[in-house]
């Protein structure tokens, strides 16, 4: 393949920016499983990414706790820390109250639209119990929201909170109710930043993340009984 030189650096941030996504997409739903050891060579068939690209990526998941680089043996995937999940909504809440906050202020017409429509699909996809149509609609729905804020800071701090959550929920959460509240208020969300309301938004964001809490608990809690009971 032919190869063009771009002296505005661009193309390699968008080269990078491909690798990471497309890496850390596989460890998030789990088709690079947790402690399995991975080279440079097979992510880089894997995505078709450049090996620079991939090297490149790597060093960002490491910084985000999704992998470990060994030399001489390859890349590690980490494994959950379901309890970290508990800080992790912790962290979370006041950025992504502030982000839709933001974002029914500054959303363009365009964005507020696609609001409504990632609205109208989210609903869908729950009333036909298709859980990862739920989980690919609400990947969008975090990257629209936080780049409707129009902050470069928030938007890449949610881009990471949200992948490690997203991880979590693919892992420990199987229960449809679940995916059908936190849909109900992911819905609310957006057609309140649709509809310009900050206050309705916030007040809908918060309640969100009262149920993530209480589903990270409860899962949380499945799983320790669980560690106990085979001791």
């Amino acid at each position: 393949m032919t190869m063009v030189l771009d002296t505005t650096g661009e193309g390699a941030a968008s080269s990078s920016e491909e690798a990471y996504a497309k890496i850390q997409n596989l460890i998030v739903v789990g088709e690079l499983q947790a402690y399995s050891l991975i080279s440079e060579s097979d992510l880089t068939r894997r995505t078709g990414c450049g090996r620079t690209p991939v090297r490149d990526a790597l060093q960002r998941l490491k910084f985000e706790g999704f992998v470990d680089v060994l030399p001489r043996r390859g890349i590690l995937v980490t494994p959950i820390d379901i309890n970290h999940q508990l800080e992790l909504l912790e962290t979370r809440r006041p950025l992504e109250e502030l982000m839709v906050s933001l974002a029914a202020e500054r959303a363009t017409d365009d964005q507020r639209a696609r609001m409504c429509q990632l609205a109208d699909k989210l609903e869908a996809a729950i009333s036909h119990k298709d859980r990862q149509a739920y989980l690919a609609i609400n990947r969008a729905i975090h990257v629209l929201e936080a780049e409707a804020a129009h902050n470069r800071y928030l938007l890449r701090q949610m881009e990471t909170i949200h992948s490690l959550s997203r991880r979590f929920w693919y892992s420990f959460i199987a229960d449809t109710d679940s995916f059908s509240n936190a849909a109900e208020h992911h819905a609310a969300t957006l057609r309140s930043i649709a509809d310009g309301d900050p206050e309705a938004a916030r007040s809908a964001c918060h309640a969100l993340l009262n149920l993530l809490e209480t589903v990270s608990r409860r899962a949380i809690e499945v799983r320790v009984h669980g560690a106990i009971e085979k001791i």
